[in-house]
């Protein structure tokens, strides 16, 4: 794991499945009508948690999940249905509503942060999938500190992206950030059911 080819196929693998820049677009919907250091703030927040949540399931893995007695599948269909209720806000405009209210605070209960950003869309069943793989390949403290730091270094582009999503917001506009926030909560549906279809097919053993 620690030669230069397996590291270079661990961090495709996680950015492919993780892909900060198509997140750029949704953490710039998700914060739709904030200030730049709001959306800084926010963005730091859900790397750290993010991060953190990464370190738990590279060293403690389908255990942790075992030991609360969630199983993968169980996983799946939570973080889809959860997923899914913020995609119907993003499509009806209830989150843009609400921030209207309080323009110049961000409200605790609609932070972004942690949910849908570090989990389930940085740290999803995917990521948390391929952690879990490159764990069981590591053989030693010196492998699973160079996942660690293709972890990070994944984690690190999600950032730059999100910091990005502001000069894309400029580009497109009010109108522009509208029509996308209900495009991004068509596709945030899409996956969602995605999600739950993943984890029903992977509980019955039938094909989705």
């Amino acid at each position: 794991m620690t030669d230069l080819p397996a590291l270079i196929a661990a961090f495709t693998t996680l950015f492919i499945i993780i892909d900060p820049m198509g997140l750029a677009p949704i953490f710039l919907a998700l914060t739709s009508g904030m200030t730049k250091a709001q959306r800084r703030a926010i963005a730091i927040r859900a790397c750290l948690i993010g991060g953190a949540l990464m370190l738990a399931f590279l060293f403690l893995g389908e255990a942790l999940l075992g030991f609360i007695g969630i199983s993968m599948p169980a996983f799946r269909i939570a973080g889809g249905v959860l997923l899914f209720l913020t995609a119907l806000e993003m499509l009806f405009q209830k989150r843009q509503a609400r921030r209207e209210d309080n323009a110049t605070e961000v409200e605790t209960h609609d932070d972004p942060s942690v949910f849908p950003l570090a989990m389930p869309l940085i740290v999803g069943p995917g990521a948390i999938t391929t952690i879990i793989l490159l764990a069981g390949q590591a053989n030693g403290a010196a492998d699973l500190a160079a996942v660690a730091a293709v972890m990070f270094t994944v984690l690190a582009s999600v950032f730059v992206a999100f910091l990005l999503a502001p000069y894309l917001e400029r580009l497109l506009g009010k109108t522009g950030i509208n029509i996308l926030t209900r495009l991004l909560g068509m596709l945030l549906a899409a996956l969602a059911v995605q999600f739950i279809l993943d984890g029903v097919s992977q509980s019955f053993g039938i094909d989705a």
